[in-house]
């Protein structure tokens, strides 16, 4: 039996590949769905007849990366209780430490095509942090998307020219846009390195949101002022919310981030970072820690001023960091095998007690 494709889901990125897919939960009687926000045990999920609030117990499980996302392809029971019955398996996904920091992770979306990196520009002297932007990078290479770095409140800076330069030198191979949200200036730009399903990340006071009522052509999200001291905002975006953008594609808004840790970023980082990766194919030793060792071409580049140090400095953390998180999910898995292992020590121990008494 074929099915048609949903067209009224052809919008929010259904395509073949995942009709194919959901084949097997049509013979079910299930239906597809876009997961578009999920709080308190439920979800808005669109659906080719609209927005259905259903239940996600069914999928939620003991690890939360695993869960119902923002962004997530699902499988629906409609009737008189809707339910997500299963989840699509994600083609990206964007994963952050969770804020326990207990080697699991948290995906802030998943399917999406294009991550906005949000900087804010600011004419009170207040620096671009470029390694809150490397650190924002590896998180948005590992996922699988494509990065894309958008400064904001261009209007305030007095030369965004020059930040623009400064975060690309940061930034190889990435796109670097700036605009003014308020203004207009440069919407255009943004909207035209965007692509299928975008999703917003930076801190608060980034002007994410401010930034998503342009691109979405409307004032559909809150948006709030920043302090001047710090340039810190309130987190006015309070869940993660998936809106379908008038030329095509949808956004999905995050809250501020307050701190990004990284969960298995290793390809993130070597991407991020390419240029110190290039340069260490010329190091003497293939396992060159670019610290001290003799021919160590790294160390060269800093010296000879084409690499600044700040960017080996800003690399070498994330790396330190990264092990670190992969040391600590090796310990939870071996600490899940030995509790699973004495799991079933107990079981066995019981079957035989009994088996005993019956003899």
């Amino acid at each position: 039996m074929s099915f048609a494709i949903p067209q009224a889901l052809l919008s929010y990125g259904w395509d073949e590949s995942l009709e194919q897919e959901f084949a097997q939960y049509r013979e079910q009687g299930l239906v597809p769905a876009r997961i578009a926000a999920v709080d308190r045990g439920r979800c808005d999920a669109v659906t080719e007849n609209g927005v259905v609030r259903a239940a996600t117990a069914p999928v939620t499980g003991a690890d939360p990366a695993e869960g119902p996302c923002t962004g997530d392809w699902a499988a629906l029971r409609t009737g008189e209780h809707p339910a997500i019955t299963a989840l699509l398996p994600r083609r990206t996904a964007i994963v952050r430490s969770s804020a326990s920091r207990d080697s699991r992770g948290q995906v802030l979306a998943a399917n999406i095509d294009t991550v906005a990196i949000t900087v804010a520009l600011a004419g009170n002297d207040r620096a671009v942090s470029l390694g809150r932007i490397e650190r924002l990078l590896a998180l948005a290479w590992e996922s699988g998307a494509r990065p894309v770095i958008v400064l904001t409140k261009a209007d305030e800076s007095a030369d965004p020219a020059a930040a623009e330069a400064a975060v690309a030198r940061a930034a190889p191979g990435v796109d670097v846009v700036s605009c003014s949200a308020l203004t207009g200036d440069g919407v255009d730009v943004v909207t035209a390195v965007l692509a299928g399903t975008v999703v917003l990340i930076g801190v608060s006071g980034a002007g994410k949101s401010t930034l998503a009522n342009a691109l979405l052509g409307a004032d559909v999200l809150a948006t709030g002022a920043v302090r001047d001291q710090d340039g810190k905002g309130r987190h006015t975006t309070v869940r993660r919310e998936l809106l379908p953008l008038p030329g095509g594609g949808v956004l999905i808004d995050t809250p501020g981030l307050r701190g990004v840790g990284l969960v298995d970023a290793a390809d993130g980082i070597q991407q991020t970072f390419s240029d110190v990766e290039e340069l260490a194919a010329g190091c003497r030793f293939g396992d060159c820690a670019h610290d001290s060792e003799p021919g160590c071409a790294v160390l060269a580049a800093v010296e000879s001023g084409e690499l600044p140090e700040r960017r080996l400095d800003s690399y070498r953390r994330l790396l330190r960091e990264n092990e670190w998180a992969a040391s600590r999910g090796d310990a939870r898995l071996r600490a899940e095998r030995a509790g699973r292992y004495k799991e079933i020590s107990r079981s066995l121990r019981q079957k035989y007690k009994v088996d005993g008494k019956k003899r």
